[in-house]
């Protein structure tokens, strides 16, 4: 019973999914509540309807009695701490949705319906339900784990990633978390096909094969063989043809293919030599492509020893140093990248990141106060000098910024929402309460769940 995008449900089902997200966007959170439960029933594993049936259980539970709630959350939970999740995990799944109906916040409550979610292969739900008790409990090491693991399960690395930072920030030297970081490394890797688009396998799909089903060509793999003996041939053609670069680009894309970065590197700093290669673009692009793989695989590899001997002092000295090189490559060749080509938005982009990454607000200021004077990129930098002043605590001119940057927005997404916040927390560093909580409120009207706004919000009016 896997996880259930929404376009996957019958049109009734949708239908239902759409009338619960108007009537919450309408504060009618009992009907909302009511039309994702409909959903739910029949497909447990649609997360779009969970998310919203959760987002309208929030609202009806700062709308009624707490305490009532929290009692009556209790007496229901009382069956299912002797039940067990692998014998009857739908049974689990439904208990647990009981006790949310009536208390939200359950983190328990919220780990069973994870813990259910996986034992019936819907590993999204289940990274749904760990996430809103993290929320609840953001210091439980085991609920982080296991939201991990979920994201894995449910293919998205980039989250297990996410959440393994968040892990190590907590216990820094934990081992389960470093063998969870080091997985969803691997598992990112793969699923980008190896290193910046090519395979790290031993063959990659080149070439056409017979045509498939709807008479689409099928790509056929390329053996290592025939890969390696047109290597030979490349080579060969390189010394009757030395000034060539097309012979040097295809020694250069057969060593990429073969996943053989450093083989790929000195061959493309051969062609770079010529003539005619010291002013080809595209492989000033490649060559700087590459050295960042080489480095990467640097930080990877001690990455890997870091894991199997954790705390040792040497391994934690080369990370540190691989890491650093391999940062300090990143600037040099973004700083030459903007020099040679002041007028390229990306790279000044990719340099005024970097500068926000390493700290160094100073030069990211100075890139941003270039970049706004473009219109095709002034909204993205006014955001940068925002976030640079917020960060060297510079708040008067942040909060310029920040409601510049929020005017020119459109509708409330993800986006907006993060503007907002912030926006908040600077006025909240100004000592100007009222005005944050404005802020504050109009992302709570949204989405209660939003970071750590209900909290915020109900520490308001409780005072």
């Amino acid at each position: 019973m896997p996880d259930v995008p929404v376009s996957a449900l019958d049109s009734r089902q949708q239908k239902l999914v759409e009338n619960a997200r108007v009537a919450l966007a309408n504060g009618n959170f009992n009907y909302a509540t009511e039309a994702c439960g409909h959903v739910l029933k029949a497909v447990p594993g649609c997360v779009e309807a969970r998310r919203l049936q959760r987002k309208a259980q929030l609202g009806q539970f700062e709308n009624k009695n707490r305490l009532l709630a929290k009692v009556m959350s209790g007496l229901s939970s009382t069956p299912f701490i002797f039940s067990s999740v692998t014998k009857d995990p739908a049974k689990a799944l439904g208990s647990a949705e009981k006790i949310l109906a009536t208390d939200p916040t359950s983190a328990s409550a919220l780990k069973l319906l994870a813990e259910a979610a996986m034992a019936m292969d819907m590993p999204e739900t289940a990274a749904f339900a760990r996430e809103a008790a993290h929320v609840h409990e953001p210091d439980d090491h085991g609920n982080l784990l296991q939201l991990g693991e979920a994201w894995l399960a449910a293919g998205n690395p980039q989250e297990a990633l996410r959440t393994a930072d968040t892990l190590l920030k907590l216990k820094p030297l934990d081992s389960a978390g470093q063998n969870l970081m080091r997985k969803a490394a691997i598992a990112k890797t793969t699923r980008e096909s190896g290193w910046d688009g090519w395979t790290t396998a031993r063959a990659k799909p080149e070439g056409e094969a017979n045509e498939g089903a709807g008479g689409l060509k099928l790509k056929t793999p390329v053996p290592e063989e025939e890969m390696r003996r047109e290597l030979v041939e490349a080579v060969a053609l390189v010394a009757r043809e030395p000034e060539h670069l097309d012979h040097y680009r295809a020694i250069v894309d057969r060593y990429r293919k073969l996943a053989e970065p450093a083989e790929a590197l000195a061959w493309l700093r051969k062609a770079r030599k010529l003539p005619a290669g010291a002013v080809d673009m595209a492989l000033e692009k490649q060559e700087s492509e590459l050295s960042v793989t080489l480095l990467e695989l640097q930080v990877k590899a001690a990455q890997s020893e870091l894991m199997a001997s954790p705390g040792d002092p040497d391994v934690e000295t080369r990370m540190a140093a691989a890491k650093r090189e391999l940062a300090s490559f990143r600037l040099f060749e973004a700083r030459g990248n903007v020099e040679r080509r002041p007028n390229d938005l990306a790279a000044r982009q990719a340099l005024e990141a970097l500068y926000l990454e390493r700290g160094q607000w100073d030069d990211a200021i100075a890139q941003f106060q270039e970049a706004q004077k473009n219109p095709a990129v002034r909204p993205a930098a006014l955001l940068g000098l925002a976030r640079a002043y917020k960060a060297k605590k510079l708040y008067e001119l942040a909060v310029t910024q920040f409601v510049l940057v929020k005017t020119g927005l459109g509708p409330l997404d993800e986006q907006k929402k993060d503007i907002i916040y912030q926006l908040g927390e600077c006025y909240e560093k100004l000592g100007q309460r009222e005005l944050a909580i404005a802020e504050f409120k109009l992302i709570y009207a949204d989405d209660v769940i939003y970071r750590d706004i209900a909290a915020r919000i109900n520490a308001y009016y409780t005072k």
